[in-house]
This record gives C-alpha cells, sequence and structure tokens, in this order.
C-alpha cells in the first residue's frame, strides 16, 4: 500500500511503521529503569497501543474510555468526555500506573485524566504517561514518546480507513483486498 508524501500539514502510518513505533515505545519505558503496576489505556487511540504494551511488559491493563474527536468522522475536536469507570481485568487500578494514549495533541486529555485519576484512585501512588507521538502544540509533556512533532501535523494512523467503511459495505471491502 502506498501512502501519500509526508509534509508539515500531515503525517501518513502504515501498520509496519505503526507497531514498530510501539516496539519504540516499550523499549523507552524499559530504558527509563520505571517499573509499573498496571497499564492504563485510553480508549481509542491508546487501545491498540496498550494493549500491546502489557503484551511485552505482561501486565494487567486498564481501559478508560475518553472522547474529544467525534465529529466529521473523528477529525474535529469537541467537549473531552470521560468515562466514570475503569475496565481492569485483574485486580484494582492501583500502585504505579503507565497511562498510555497514541498522542499528546493539546494535553487536555492527559492533563484531565490525571486529575480524574487522583480524585477517584487513591491507592494510584504514581502515573506516568507515554505515546507514540508529542505535538509542540502540547500544554502537557508525555512523560515518554517516540517522536516529537514540531509542525504539529495531522497524523493519519492505519485502522482511520475503518472510521467510514459500513457492514453494508464490508463485500465489497473484502474483494477489494483480494
Amino acid at each position: 500500500m502506498n501512502l501519500p508524501q509526508n509534509d508539515d500539514k500531515n503525517l501518513w502510518v502504515s501498520w509496519e511503521e505503526y507497531h514498530r513505533l510501539i516496539e519504540r515505545l516499550a523499549l523507552k519505558v524499559y530504558e527509563s529503569n520505571w517499573k509499573f503496576d498496571k497499564i492504563l489505556c485510553l480508549a481509542r487511540g491508546g487501545l491498540r497501543v496498550g494493549d500491546q504494551l502489557a503484551r511485552i511488559y505482561d501486565v494487567p491493563l486498564a481501559i478508560l474510555a475518553t472522547s474529544s474527536y467525534r465529529e466529521a468522522e473523528g477529525t474535529v475536536r469537541g467537549d473531552l468526555d470521560i468515562a466514570q469507570y475503569i475496565t481492569i481485568t485483574r485486580g484494582e487500578l492501583e500502585g504505579r500506573v503507565l497511562l498510555v494514549d497514541d498522542l499528546v495533541d493539546s494535553g487536555v486529555t492527559l492533563e484531565r485524566v490525571g486529575k480524574h485519576l487522583k480524585e477517584r484512585f487513591p491507592k494510584v501512588t504514581d502515573v506516568r504517561s507515554a505515546v507514540l507521538w508529542h505535538k509542540a502544540c502540547s500544554k502537557v509533556a508525555p512523560d515518554y514518546a517516540v517522536e516529537f512533532l514540531a509542525t504539529n501535523p495531522w497524523i493519519h494512523q492505519p485502522f482511520e480507513e475503518y472510521d467510514t467503511l459500513r457492514p453494508h459495505n464490508l463485500s465489497a471491502w473484502i474483494k477489494r483486498g483480494t
């Protein structure tokens, strides 16, 4: 699959590159020697990242749904919604937590989720954040990031093609790939 050319306004990411970025993020965290007990990923963008990191580190994965990019097929930011509950399969959210998302754009999500955790999860003793991309326009810097994006481009992630796929189009979609 040929992707368009990257420029100051657009960063196009293939599936292969996306997975390599997650591996590089895992290594960055590992090389910092910071030990954590659980990973909390922010859904939707941090789901894939959190899943892969939880598998690499073999720690429980917690999920917190957040949403701000809903309009225009996910390209226009609105108000940030944070789910009331966190889903976790083993134990509860406590101890040292690695907070994972795909990117930090404005920084609003990381900032508000940090406050949310302090207010609602007193057994969490330390939180550090990890993202694939850190945009220069962010008012919050993550603890770990793979790429710093000085020009704040729109990031075209490989799974975005599913944003416009609907069940009635699946047959043609599948045939296209064969």
